[in-house]
C-alpha cells in the first residue's frame, strides 16, 4: 500500500509541473518582445479608425485657426461658421510673420507643423485653408498689415497705406491695374502699378480669369477663354501682362494682355 502511495505523489507531482510549464509559455505577456497582446490590439484598432476616418474638402479663406488639441484645429470663417480639420505631417504651410517667416518678406516662408501650433496656441491666426477629407492640404497664413491706398496704371483706392519692400499689401484696397503680374504664394500675387510699386491682392473662388492666349485660350480669340487658377499659377511665375481689377485686396476680374 505504501508502495501505490509513493507513486500516486509522484503522478501528481509531474502533472502539476507540467501544468505550470504550460502556464508560464502561454501567458499574456511577452517578456522577449516587451509587448503585450492587449496594447498591440489598442493599437491596431487606432490605426484603423484613423485610415477610414472621412471628413469635409474644400477650401475656407479669410480664417481665423484656433488650436483644440495636437494636430487638430479650427477654422472660423465669417458666413461659414467653424469648421474643424487635422493637420498631417505632409500638410504645407506657408507663414508671413506669424507662423514663421517675415512680415516684411515678399515671398512666405515655409513653415512646419509645429510653427503653426505654437502660434495658434497663442492665439487666432489669419489664414487659408485648403482641405481634404477633413484634413488640411494647405494653410497660407494672411498677413494682418495688409492695409493699402491703391495705386496703379488706372485708378485705385483704399485706407492706410503699407509699403513693404516696394510691395502695397493691401486689404481692403480697391481699383483696377494693369501690369505685370508675378506669382507670390499660393492664391497670393502682384501687379505692377506706373509708380514702381507692386499692388498685392488675392485669389477668391468666384475670381474670373480671361485668357487670350497668354495665361491660357487661343491668341486672336474673339471672346476669352476661361482660366484656372493653375494656368494663372502657371503664366505668373514667367510673368504675365494682365488688367487686374480688385475688391477689398481680392480680384474679382483678370484679364491678359491680348
Amino acid at each position: 500500500m505504501n508502495r501505490h502511495l509513493r507513486k500516486a505523489v509522484v503522478a501528481t507531482a509531474a502533472i502539476t509541473a507540467g501544468l505550470l510549464m504550460t502556464a508560464c509559455q502561454n501567458g499574456t505577456d511577452d517578456t522577449s518582445s516587451g509587448k503585450s497582446g492587449t496594447g498591440s490590439a489598442a493599437v491596431a484598432e487606432k490605426a484603423s479608425g484613423s485610415k477610414n476616418s472621412k471628413g469635409v474638402s474644400g477650401s475656407f479663406k479669410n480664417g481665423k485657426v484656433t488650436y483644440l488639441a495636437p494636430g487638430k484645429y479650427i477654422v472660423t470663417v465669417p458666413g461659414k461658421g467653424d469648421q474643424q480639420f487635422l493637420v498631417a505631417d505632409d500638410t504645407e504651410v506657408y507663414g508671413g510673420g506669424t507662423i514663421c517667416g517675415d512680415a516684411g518678406s515678399k515671398v512666405d516662408a515655409p513653415c512646419t507643423p509645429d510653427q503653426l501650433e505654437a502660434a495658434a496656441k497663442k492665439g487666432a491666426v489669419s489664414a487659408d485653408v485648403e482641405m481634404k477629407d477633413g484634413i488640411a492640404t494647405l494653410v497660407t497664413e494672411r498677413r494682418t498689415t495688409q492695409q493699402d491706398t491703391g495705386s496703379g496704371s488706372g485708378s485705385g483706392s483704399g485706407s492706410g497705406e503699407t509699403v513693404v519692400d516696394g510691395i502695397n499689401k493691401g486689404k481692403g484696397v480697391n481699383g483696377t491695374w494693369f501690369g505685370n503680374v508675378s506669382y507670390l504664394a499660393p492664391g497670393k500675387y502682384t501687379v505692377s502699378g506706373m509708380k514702381g510699386v507692386e499692388q498685392q491682392f488675392l485669389l477668391a473662388e468666384d475670381t474670373k480669369i480671361l485668357g487670350y492666349g497668354d495665361i491660357c485660350g487661343d491668341e486672336g480669340g474673339q471672346e476669352g477663354t476661361e482660366c484656372t487658377e493653375a494656368d494663372l499659377e502657371t503664366a505668373a511665375k514667367q510673368g504675365v501682362s494682365a488688367e487686374v481689377v480688385i475688391s477689398n485686396g481680392i480680384a474679382t476680374t483678370i484679364t491678359d494682355d491680348h
